[in-house]
């Protein structure tokens, strides 16, 4: 009974050295598993530290090529219009001119040679900008290019009759409408209406 027993404990014990020995195993290979993905970790949080860092950069850069395009933006709205003043400037040098000959000679048909051509330089300036007057008298009245000083009672309705003060287009766009007068029917009754009914 004695060697059953030994043989009994020895084989228990070469049981737990095996129970021992597959545990170990196992938690070298759990070691081994969490030194993996440890490192996999460190690399991963790394590479979106570098993201983060790179981001960093590509939003400041933004910011600055932002700050630099609103600058040249204000720079070229203050000077956008500079051709076309300096275009205004010889128009005016012309005015004074044409005024200074008229004090001189005191003709005032110098004054209006000199004025003429003042105004003949002034529409190439605006032609040069695609401005042209809007062509209106004889035309039926579109409010989106005139606007109405006065009716005036006609058989023919929205006829334009005079212009008042002239309109202009700028590359297709209406920046100034003309002021007109129109042809309207007239709402009273006629004096033959108004017999038949009494």
């Amino acid at each position: 009974m004695c060697k059953e027993a030994e043989n009994e404990r020895a084989t228990n014990q070469s049981e737990e050295r095996g129970e021992i020995s597959v545990r170990s195993e196992q938690n070298r290979e759990e070691s081994v598993t969490i030194k993996e993905l440890t490192n996999a970790l460190e690399e991963e949080k790394n590479r979106s530290e570098d993201y983060l860092t790179r981001l960093k950069y590509m939003q400041a850069d933004f910011e600055n090529l932002k700050k630099r395009l609103d600058r040249q933006l204000d720079e070229v709205r203050k000077y956008c219009n500079k051709r076309l003043v300096l275009e205004l400037l010889i128009v005016v040098d012309e005015l004074e001119a044409a005024v200074q000959e008229s004090k001189l000679t005191e003709s005032v048909a110098v004054l209006l040679r000199g004025v003429e051509m003042t105004l003949k330089k002034l529409k190439r300036v605006l032609e040069l900008e695609q401005v042209s007057p809007i062509e209106c008298v004889g035309q039926t009245f579109d409010p989106a290019k005139h606007e109405v000083a006065a009716k005036i009672e006609s058989e023919e309705e929205g006829k334009i009759i005079e212009e008042v003060r002239k309109g202009y287009i700028m590359k297709g766009k209406v920046i100034r409408p003309s002021v007109v007068k129109v042809t309207a029917k007239s709402s009273s009754k006629t004096s033959k209406e108004v017999e038949s009914s009494e």
